[in-house]
């Protein structure tokens, strides 16, 4: 029997850590927004939503990270597509072209992603990217 890949998982320690560290970023600017950390599956496996931060942020935190680990690919990606006139992005599916959500990775393996929203989607984009910084800082020191 051929053997199954032994793939990394994101955990709820290292969700935490992803979390705490972009909550410390927006909280540095004086942001308030919603910061959600997806798994692989693009299922929900940490939730922080700030003081301030707005209602639609929520859902929207929520689905950018479900874009960035579906597609393996930042939501900026497709948003920058967009920008450049290719409308298809509007039709894919479960796609949010806004900034804010980027994948996680261990090693080559997608893991899951960071999803923020609450400000300008470069700002959000630039709160995920310190979640992202985090897991890797965490990944090195394990």
């Amino acid at each position: 029997m051929p053997d199954l890949p032994t793939v990394p998982a994101l955990n709820l320690a290292a969700a935490r850590a992803i979390s705490a560290a972009a909550e410390a970023e927006a909280t540095a600017h004086g942001w308030a927004v919603a910061i959600a950390v997806v798994d692989q599956a693009g299922q929900l496996l940490h939730f922080l939503r700030m003081d301030g931060c707005s209602n639609a942020s929520v859902e929207t935190a929520l689905a950018k990270a479900r874009h960035a680990i579906h597609f393996r690919r930042s939501t900026k990606f497709h948003e920058d597509r967009l920008s450049e006139g290719l409308i298809v992005v509007l039709s894919l599916p479960g796609a949010l072209p806004l900034e804010g959500g980027v994948p996680l990775l261990a090693g080559e393996a997608y893991v899951g992603a960071v999803g923020v929203s609450g400000v300008q989607s470069a700002q959000d984009g630039q709160i995920a990217q310190a979640g992202v910084d985090a897991l890797q800082r965490w990944l090195a020191e394990a």
